[in-house]
């Protein structure tokens, strides 16, 4: 199973695209918000493998969260990747977890190829379970360690793909955050660039 992608982005729509990875391209399926995050030559995205006898699709999300809701709305019945990709494509993930939460079908029903019987389904089955999905979430303190060590294994992630042994990036990586304040809040795109002039600058001439 492929859970997570970073490389090179050859190709972009709203709702898909071509990353470069080492030399293979991947065709990833997404929503436009996450194409909207996908700035700059280098992008990372956490994946969900859907493998069907007739077809291997990757539907890519730009944070674990939003593949972790993804998952969830698989798990309703009726409900397939591509009406579960439709549905994220449809209305925001704050949004949506707000009308599940609340149980607010008539807002479910706005979301296209969503009817009533399908609101419902989605409204009784996920509100029991949104507890468990956000528990990673209780507080922000909580939130940001998660995200700091996802991007961490992003940034690492990238650039052992691009060659370098994963020794010598995590020691760059290392060094980046000591001298970064920000660096939770700072791109990938600019992470990247900053730690390959670590790693330029480590090595021997």
């Amino acid at each position: 199973m492929i859970a997570h992608l970073s490389g090179k982005l050859l190709f972009k729509t709203p709702t898909q695209s071509v990353i470069d990875c080492n030399g293979v391209g991947y065709e990833v399926f997404h929503t436009p918000f996450t194409a909207e995050k996908m700035n700059g030559e280098m992008i990372s995205l956490f994946i969900h493998s859907n493998i069907r006898e007739d077809a291997f699709q990757l539907f890519g999300f730009y944070s674990v969260d939003e593949r972790s809701l993804f998952r969830e709305l698989l798990r309703v019945s009726g409900v397939g990747p591509k009406l579960a990709i439709s549905i994220l494509s449809g209305i925001s993930y704050d949004e949506l977890m707000h009308a599940l939460a609340s149980k607010d079908t008539t807002r479910l029903q706005k979301i296209p190829g969503i009817g009533k019987k399908t609101a419902e389904r989605l409204s009784v089955e996920l509100s029991d379970r949104l507890p468990q999905m956000q528990a990673s979430l209780a507080t922000p303190e909580i939130s940001g360690k998660v995200f700091a060590k996802s991007k961490e294994s992003e940034l690492e992630s990238v650039l052992t793909n691009l060659g370098y042994q994963r020794p010598e990036v995590q020691r760059a990586v290392k060094n980046l955050r000591s001298k970064e304040n920000d660096f939770e809040n700072l791109s990938l795109e600019h992470l990247v660039k900053s730690t390959l002039r670590e790693l330029t600058q480590a090595r021997p001439s």
